[in-house]
């Protein structure tokens, strides 16, 4: 049996604007109408059931602004983000209950691979070289001396797997040089094969605090074996487990780790230089997405998302442009993104965590305008969804419908507001908007007082069981 587990936790900031810490990258169309997940699983088949993947992600995207994309899928839920090592050593307990033992497929969430045939070329060599045993690592050929990827040393000699003589993080560029120059070097891809009981063994051997948390989940599964639910374990002990890469904690301590070589026109699509190699370019290099006009222009990046983007005579550039930030940064420098989101978070800026649509289980709201003393809102509410039954502090709340019925909770009654009519929370009150209906609520919402943060929510009843301001 193969099973597939797809790492869909991170937090993608080096594609911001466009990826934002609570929808990041993984679950966005960066190429035609696919989330990069969607099209992770897609490229699995016929090789893995799509019943046999399992999606490792954070509770924060599955409550929140990824809740839709998730919904297909099967999910095991982080509470809090602990690298690699602790995500992967839970699916492999997971997918260990009962005394299974299958081959696991590894792979991030986010990648980019142009040659599905060699790719499953080499998924089956993988697969070989996991039934034997061995833990197994995909190495890809290095085009330049890249310093944003890890490095793995096997002399591959035309093998089909070769053994592992060392792992290097992220290089300086004397040393990718080097690297390039040795030829025996592979960009570390990040995807792994091997079987459940060889990696939690080498878990065991060379993380010894990691597994004994996870020994302690595993027996609270064991405990309530018909509930078939891994997270009530999982978030009440995950946050003990030490955060440290499967990279670091087992792979460059282990002396079973194999190598299979493979061209798959793979990209982890980790800046946005490496999103315009991808993309389609005119005959100067140019990569353009939306509405965009560029005049006398070469080998330049412009994502276009909300207005018209207007450029004449640049060159090496990237301009990303959404609803509420611009970015522009140097072709080649596009790993500072990181240094941006950095700055903005010390900040605590909005423009690092949300855009102005935000995703939420039951539709979005989009920001219209907002000053100190008021917020206006666009809301929608898919059909049958409903919001939690909540009130505010420090806000009252004017809503006014603008298409479909609104099913509205105040206090002690239920009403419904159809188009063209308006209701009123005022502060303090419990409250609940839902759609009944058949099409799409929306309404425009005018918050009016001292404080109209997210956070000023508190919830009583939720479907979609969430603690947060989601």
């Amino acid at each position: 049996m193969i099973h597939a587990v797809i790492l869909a936790g991170g937090s993608g900031t080096r594609l911001w604007p466009l990826s934002r810490r609570q929808l990041p990258k993984q679950f966005l169309r960066l190429e035609g109408d696919r989330s990069l997940l969607e099209a992770t699983l897609d490229r699995l088949q016929p090789l893995v059931d799509p019943a046999n993947a399992l999606v490792v992600t954070g509770c924060e995207h599955a409550r929140g602004e990824a809740y839709q994309a998730l919904r297909p899928f099967r999910t095991l839920l982080e509470p809090v983000g602990r690298n690699t090592a602790p995500a992967i050593a839970l699916a492999a307990a997971w997918l260990s209950r009962g005394g299974a033992d299958p081959v696991m497929l590894v792979l991030p969430a986010d990648h980019v691979i142009r040659d599905r045939p060699a790719f499953h070329a080499a998924l089956r060599q993988a697969i070989d070289a996991a039934e034997q045993g061995a833990l197994v690592t995909f190495g890809i050929r290095p085009t330049h001396p890249e310093t944003g990827y890890g490095y793995v040393r096997a002399v591959t000699d035309g093998r089909a797997d070769a053994p592992v003589e060392r792992f290097t993080e992220k290089p300086d560029a004397a040393t990718a040089e080097a690297f390039l120059a040795d030829g025996h070097y592979w960009w570390n891809s990040g995807m792994f094969v091997w079987r459940a009981s060889t990696i939690l063994d080498e878990i065991q051997r060379h993380l010894p605090d990691l597994y004994e948390v996870l020994e302690r989940i595993r027996a609270e599964w064991h405990r309530e074996p018909e509930r078939d639910d891994p997270q009530p374990a999982v978030e009440a002990l995950f946050h003990e487990m030490p955060s440290i890469s499967i990279d670091y904690g087992v792979l460059e301590r282990s002396d079973n780790v194999r190598l299979v070589p493979c061209d798959i026109g793979w990209s982890d699509v980790g800046s946005w230089d490496a999103v315009h190699e991808l993309a389609q370019q005119d005959a100067r290099g140019n990569a353009a997405q939306g509405n965009v006009l560029a005049i006398d222009c070469d080998n330049t990046l412009i994502h276009a998302g909300k207005r018209l983007v207007a450029a004449a005579g640049v060159r090496d550039l990237c301009v990303v442009e959404t609803a509420d930030a611009v970015l522009v940064v140097p072709r080649g420098e596009t790993q500072r993104v990181r240094d941006l989101v950095g700055e903005l978070n010390r900040r605590d800026a909005a423009e690092s965590r949300l855009h102005l649509t935000v995703q939420r289980p039951w539709g979005s709201y989009t920001v219209l305008e907002e000053s100190p003393a008021y917020k206006m809102k666009r809301i929608t509410v898919t059909p049958g969804a409903s919001l939690s039954l909540q009130r505010h502090q420090h806000r009252s709340e004017h809503w006014i419908v603008v298409s479909g019925t609104a099913t509205v909770t105040r206090g002690e009654e239920v009403f419904t507001v159809t188009r063209n009519e308006s209701t009123y929370i005022p502060i303090g009150e419990r409250h609940r908007l839902e759609n009944r209906g058949r099409i799409p609520l929306q309404i425009i919402e005018v918050q009016v007082g001292e404080y109209l943060e997210e956070d000023d929510i508190e919830r009583f009843d939720d479907v979609y069981q969430r603690h947060q301001a989601n």
